[in-house]
């Protein structure tokens, strides 16, 4: 239970519950951070993964005496990638005193959560999401650090279309998240006077793909782009190839890239997933340098991932607005704070944000998986 040491009652309109909001700073020396994340089920590892990330931050900044003498409490519920459990989470955390939401795990989940965040005035920091549903229209306590999904589809469709394949498939997950990831898609096309060579869809949380792929692989595309988690990707890969498929897959990067490398096996040969993190893998930037060795500091067996790089540039982030949020930080000082990061230089990857900028980033890099599991550029 998170301790609460103010409780201020604020109406909420357009349908919402009367929610607390927490108090403008918390005297109790400590700053509590709540996030809603798939904890469970299919979209587990991305949860466990980003929160791995970010919390080498914060035991790191906790380790030196924490911002400005306040410790960082974060707190991480498991909503199982369910936008139900997501909005009643986000209502427990803002109700028990969370200064800041952070690291919140999908479109759906995150569509259900930031109306309750922007109704409380609580920041909704680093969601791990492309959608541009959160960043349109503008919202001054929704914060950004990946680039979106607009970005990444118009780097696939760039690609695939420079080497002149035109008929690209979309298999999709069948809600907010993979219909902005069909949006995507859909506008990179159009320019080029195309549109998607055959459409499938997933529910959320399953693999029941066989529809999907008879949908899409009878208007014959030679590549296929996927929106949706790693586990509903895998088996639609298996099926697609089963049933005579050989053209090329790509993946946009919320899939979950040693997730889903991992989940395929031998059968990630060719894959391609777009990437909004610079390469885990290797130091070959100060703040990769940075991640591998903090990693390995807290466990000798740490598995390097995109998942957990971008939990550690959220937090990452998030503190840095924090130092600049002032010695006694309130919500509205944290957004001035994290508004004056412009150009930010994290280690050779940058966040950009200001008044009327809350995305931070547009970088877009393509990776393919190997049949031994590895991730090369």
């Amino acid at each position: 239970m998170i301790q609460r040491r103010t409780l201020i009652r604020n109406s909420v309109g357009l349908g919402l519950a009367s929610l607390a909001v927490p108090a403008l700073a918390q005297a109790d020396r400590k700053l509590v951070l709540g996030q809603s994340a798939a904890l469970s089920g299919p979209a587990s590892a991305l949860g466990e993964q980003f929160r791995k990330g970010a919390k080498l931050q914060f035991d790191a900044a906790n380790a030196r005496g924490g911002v400005g003498g306040r410790t960082i409490d974060f707190v991480s519920l498991d909503d199982g990638y369910e936008p139900d459990r997501c909005a009643a989470n986000t209502s427990k955390l803002i109700k028990d005193g969370a200064f800041c939401l952070f690291g919140y795990i999908g479109t759906p989940t995150s569509l259900a959560a930031l109306p309750l965040a922007t109704a409380a005035k609580l920041p909704f920091f680093g969601p791990f999401t492309g959608a541009e549903a959160l960043r349109t229209p503008f919202n001054r306590y929704a914060f950004h650090v990946r680039a979106s999904y607009f970005d990444e589809t118009a780097e696939i469709v760039k690609q695939l279309t420079s080497v002149g394949i035109q008929r690209i498939g979309v298999f999709y997950q069948n809600d907010s998240y993979g219909k902005a990831g069909l949006e995507g898609v859909t506008r990179a096309l159009k320019p080029l006077n195309l549109e998607p060579a055959g459409l499938g869809t997933v529910e959320r949380n399953t693999v029941d793909v066989d529809a999907a792929v008879k949908a899409i692989l009878e208007k014959q595309p030679n590549a296929i782009v996927q929106i949706s988690a790693y586990k509903s990707c895998a088996a639609f890969i298996r099926a697609a190839r089963k049933a005579g498929f050989t053209g090329s897959f790509y993946n946009v990067s919320f899939v979950g890239t040693q997730a889903l490398a991992s989940e395929l096996g031998a059968d990630a040969r060719g894959v391609i997933v777009s990437q909004v993190m610079p390469f885990p893998f290797s130091p070959t930037t100060p703040l990769t340098g940075e991640y591998l060795a903090a990693g390995k500091a807290a466990d000798p067996k740490f598995d390097p991932n995109y998942s957990s790089l971008e939990g550690y540039v959220a937090a990452k982030t998030l503190l840095e607005g924090l130092r600049r949020a002032g010695a006694a930080p309130t919500q509205d000082s944290l957004v001035t704070g994290l508004e004056s990061l412009r150009e930010f230089n994290l280690g050779g990857f940058f966040v950009d944000f200001s008044a009327q900028k809350h995305t931070g980033s547009k970088f877009v890099d393509m990776t393919i998986l190997t049949q031994d599991g590895r991730v090369r550029r």
